[in-house]
């Protein structure tokens, strides 16, 4: 299997199976001297683990991560980091009853058909354990920001969870530390507890949007054409697991505005530019203009669910499915941890790539 890397000079390789012994991450182009530690990359890792609460997977894994290589006395060297997380509750007996059977809305039919072989215990590679290796590096790529542009605030949270959307009005950074959801309005979060736990208790499933914003960003990142950095973010969103949607600023919804209400008005301020709005997110023509990025993404419905599902099976028989073991009701809290990882490993590539190129911006207005 090829293409396991993404980034251009901060380039990240991911490996490892959702019940081998291990996975991980080797992390290429991490520039040297940026103070890190494994405890420093675990508190995000934290953030993603599976087993904290009754709305997630309760498969118990710690998650704990190692640095191999890479790193001496506390600071990178500018050479490969491995990072690496061992599996340590693995339950591949739940899968036995599935070995000859696909199951649907899984990858497991495509991988069978493109590769001939299939790891059924959990998707193997095509399991969404495999996003904590992203994570991992994501906190590593937070440590190499901090240290070029420590101004730069990656923050993301759930905005929508099925049917239900949270009160843009009440939007609430402190909020989102404060419930199991990740939401920004604590009303939506108490509404959202009880409507996940009546389909969690049922063996069903639902999906969700989240948004990712990065305050702070310079103007400057990317590139007007092949290199634009909303193409590298949406390639990332769309690369996580489960995820079959990607907007960046208005998105789908500008198709709804004329050019008026779209349209970004410049001003002069203080400091430089000042915009009356983001309908762009944060990005003209590939380029960071230093608003905010703004990204959301849709994550599916967990396909692994306690209802019987038809499906065929290997030697091509009609056949029927309950998928058991341990799977979260909605997939997207705990994509949130790895959207922010995805927006730090793209920033950080964009910043070293802006640095090689042009150095400081070159125009300077007013």
């Amino acid at each position: 299997m090829s293409i396991n890397s993404f980034g251009h000079l901060f380039r990240v390789t991911t490996w490892g199976e959702s019940h081998g012994p291990a996975l991980g991450a080797t992390v290429d182009g991490c520039p040297p001297g940026v103070p890190i530690t494994e405890d420093m990359i675990q508190h995000w890792m934290d953030k993603r683990k599976p087993g904290q609460n009754k709305y997630t997977t309760q498969r118990r894994e710690a998650d704990e991560v190692r640095i191999l290589s890479g790193v001496f006395e506390g600071m990178t060297t500018g050479t490969p980091i491995q990072l690496m997380i061992e599996n340590t509750d693995q339950r591949s007996k739940d899968y036995g009853d599935i070995k000859d059977k696909f199951r649907p809305g899984h990858a497991d039919i495509t991988y069978f058909q493109k590769y001939g072989i299939r790891d059924y215990r959990g998707g193997g590679r095509s399991s969404a354990r495999e996003t904590a290796s992203r994570v991992a590096a994501g906190g590593l790529a937070r440590e190499a920001i901090r240290a070029i542009a420590p101004e730069v605030q990656i923050t993301g949270y759930m905005v929508q969870m099925g049917p239900h959307k949270i009160d843009r009005a009440a939007f609430d950074w402190e909020q989102i530390d404060q419930n199991p959801f990740w939401v920004p309005d604590a009303t939506a979060a108490g509404d959202w507890a009880e409507y996940l736990d009546g389909l969690r208790k049922s063996g069903s499933s639902v999906g969700a949007i989240i948004e990712v914003t990065a305050r702070g960003v310079p103007a400057g990142l990317g590139a007007p054409v092949y290199g634009k950095l909303d193409t590298d973010l949406a390639a990332a969103m769309m690369s996580i697991n489960a995820v079959k949607g990607v907007e960046i600023g208005e998105g789908m919804s500008a198709a709804m505005l004329t050019g008026e209400l779209n349209a970004d008005e410049i001003s002069m301020g203080p400091d430089g530019p000042v915009y009356s709005s983001n309908h762009a997110g944060g990005i003209l023509g590939g380029i960071s203009t230093g608003q905010d990025i703004v990204v959301r993404f849709a994550v599916k419905p967990t396909s692994s669910i306690l209802t019987t599902r038809k499906t065929i099976t290997i030697s091509g028989e009609d056949t029927e499915i309950i998928t058991k073991g341990r799977h979260d009701p909605c997939v997207g809290i705990r994509a949130v941890p790895v959207g922010e990882a995805m927006m730090a490993c793209v920033l950080l590539d964009h910043m070293l790539l802006h640095r090689g190129q042009v150095g400081k911006n070159q125009g300077h207005i007013g």
